[in-house]
């Protein structure tokens, strides 16, 4: 019989509801302020030093973002459609188009004369186009673990529909967010206020967004590891109700931990793999590689505490949020498997996928926007446009929560993905053994490198 489970990182659960309870009042406020009638509640008396600008109504700019909702939902929940038959040539389309497309929006903001957006989209479609140049060799490798993954949650029809189900809360969430940033773009007040109240906002909606989807994650991970280790889906030992206690830890004593690590985890897993990109093409340039060396070794000592397989942890033993990452990555290091898992760029290419639908429905708002009143498009476009993330991202999360299932599953017992695939099996063996034979030949010529310089330095 399964053991109680005990409550963990309780603060962080705290903090997320009262954060949550205040920022519903706030945006509840300040979209009632300018709903049907300006300054309902006689707000600008205390921002009449910040007025610049005419100010407008909630409702001209609400159904805006109602269409940036249903065009994140409908993208979302089209990618999740067609998981079984079409994932894979849209995660190649993802990993080639975004570059274009931000560099297509980047034009288009210059032309706009929004030099500040020009800017910032060019230097996200260069660092997109040297990372993708950097990992163009792990790519089929890592299309075949996004294959794999895949098939392992199209059998499980169930997360699916949890997927589907969370996905509707983000909407309810989302229609209360839009009515208060819809407030917020109606204001009085200029627009350097406007936009560090967006920001907050913004800010706001990506931590929930990130716990939304981590609640799916943990949901998602305890279910196929569970139906795993149990011999597959069509296993005689498999619990019935395996979604149902993944949803209940998920949902209780793991929410917890699941606010904690999705403060910081995506940050450093994005700082992470821009890192490895730009210093995989370095070169011989010692000054910047030691640079790059001190961040990336930084990061790598953060990622101890902060990485996605702590919520496989969570899921299947119910550790706290720093435990279970701690756990996760010395099972990685004990077993060599961290090797491989460094060398697959899954979460990336899945990222690339999310952010390709966030700049979707962020460019259909922001022209709809552009055409009613062009000073306000890109408060419009940008905060579109993390919506659509957060709900594509709903999507994304199921096929990333079955990799990260694969990968403990294979450090905790290699047997338990050869009994559900021995040719993947056999393929991330070899793809293993590779990798640490890359590593010790380079571990071997870094060593006989310093040999070298020492003996130089003594002559």
């Amino acid at each position: 019989m399964e053991q109680p489970r005990r409550w963990h990182d309780l603060f962080w659960l705290g903090m997320f509801v009262i954060h949550l309870v205040g920022l519903g009042l706030v945006l509840g406020v300040l979209g009632l302020n300018r709903f049907k009638q300006k300054n309902r509640l006689d707000i600008d008396k205390y921002t009449y030093r910040f007025m610049e600008n005419e100010a407008g109504l909630t409702e001209d700019y609400w159904p805006i973002y109602a269409v940036a909702g249903g065009i994140g939902t409908a993208l979302g929940w089209s990618w999740l459609l067609l998981l079984g038959s079409r994932a894979t040539q849209m995660m190649k389309v993802s990993v080639h188009i975004l570059t274009t497309y931000l560099a297509v929006i980047s034009v288009l903001c210059f032309w706009a004369e929004q030099f500040f957006w020009g800017v910032a989209f060019a230097i996200g479609a260069t660092l997109q186009f040297l990372y993708v140049m950097s990992v163009i060799e792990r790519l089929p490798f890592t299309m075949l673990v996004l294959q794999k993954a895949v098939k392992m949650v199209w059998n499980l029809p169930e997360v699916m529909r949890v997927a589907y189900a969370f996905m509707l809360v983000v909407l309810l969430w989302m229609a209360l967010w839009s009515f208060g940033a819809a407030g917020v773009v109606a204001s009085s007040i200029g627009d350097g206020g406007r936009w560090w109240l967006l920001v907050v906002l913004s800010i706001s909606l990506f931590w929930t967004g990130a716990v939304l989807c981590n609640t799916v994650h943990v949901i998602v991970s305890g279910t196929v590891v569970r139906v795993t280790i149990h011999g597959g889906r069509e296993g005689a030992s498999v619990p019935a109700n395996s979604l149902m206690k993944s949803l209940q830890y998920a949902l209780t004593t793991s929410f917890g931990s699941i606010c904690y690590g999705s403060l910081f985890t995506a940050a450093i897993r994005t700082l992470r793999w821009e890192i490895r990109g730009i210093r995989s093409k370095i070169g011989k340039n010692e000054c910047l590689l030691c640079c790059v060396d001190f961040l990336f070794h930084l990061v790598e000592t953060l990622v101890r505490f902060f990485n996605k397989y702590a919520y496989v942890q969570i899921a299947v033993y119910g550790k706290s949020f720093n435990r279970s990452a701690r756990d996760a990555w010395e099972l990685f290091q004990s077993t060599g498997v961290e090797a491989i898992v460094a060398y697959d760029c899954s979460g990336a290419v899945l990222l690339m996928g999310t952010i390709f639908g966030g700049l979707i429905t962020g460019t259909c708002s922001g022209v709809w926007a552009w055409i009613k009143w062009n000073d306000r498009a890109f408060m419009i476009g940008s905060t579109s446009m993390l919506m659509g993330m957060v709900l594509v991202g709903i999507a994304m999360v199921v096929v990333e929560s079955a990799v990260t299932s694969i990968y403990i599953c294979y450090a905790e017992d290699p047997l338990l993905i050869q009994r559900w695939d021995t040719e993947f099996f056999n393929h991330m063996s070899e793809t293993l053994h590779q990798r640490l034979q890359h590593r010790s030949s380079r571990a071997r010529e870094v060593s006989t490198h310093n040999h070298l310089d020492s003996q130089k330095l003594s002559i």
